[in-house]
Formats: structure tokens, C-alpha cells, sequence
């Protein structure tokens, strides 16, 4: 049986000395990453991150906490049903 969810990761960056990090966490996940958006904000200088992804809920709350505690980095995860 797949136990996968799909589900969404909103991540908000305000500290730029976080997005090489943040590549490098998200590098490790690559396998359940559907697919990856990324726009820069400049007016308010910060970097909008959604990714898309299929796997155990497990990971995909791992993965959120992983991210949610590098420094000036927040994120949101809506799963499907």
C-alpha cells in the first residue's frame, strides 16, 4: 500500500545567509520533490518558495521542521486528503 500524501510547502526566506542551506536540505529530500517554484521578492527582500511534494507524512513533517529552523526561514505545509 503507498502511504504517500502529496502535499504543498510554502516557505517565506528573510534571511539570504539561510538559502544555502536551505538548497542543501532540499537537495536531500530531491526524491519526494514533485516539482519547485521559486520567485524573489525584491521590493521587500525576501524569496518565495513553494514545492511540491509525494511522500510519507512523516518525512514531508521532518522536512517542514528541518526548514522551519534555519534562521529567518518560514514555512507552511497543506496536505491533500
Amino acid at each position: 500500500m503507498d502511504n504517500n500524501r502529496v502535499a504543498v510547502m510554502s516557505i517565506i526566506v528573510e534571511n539570504v545567509n539561510s538559502v544555502e542551506e536551505l538548497n542543501a536540505v532540499l537537495h536531500e529530500y530531491a526524491n519526494y520533490i514533485i516539482g519547485r517554484m521559486g520567485v524573489p521578492y525584491k521590493p521587500k527582500k525576501i524569496n518565495i518558495i513553494s514545492i511540491a511534494l509525494d511522500a510519507p507524512q512523516d518525512v514531508i513533517s521532518a522536512l517542514s521542521g528541518r526548514i522551519g529552523n534555519l534562521e529567518g526561514v518560514n514555512v507552511k505545509t497543506a496536505f491533500s486528503k
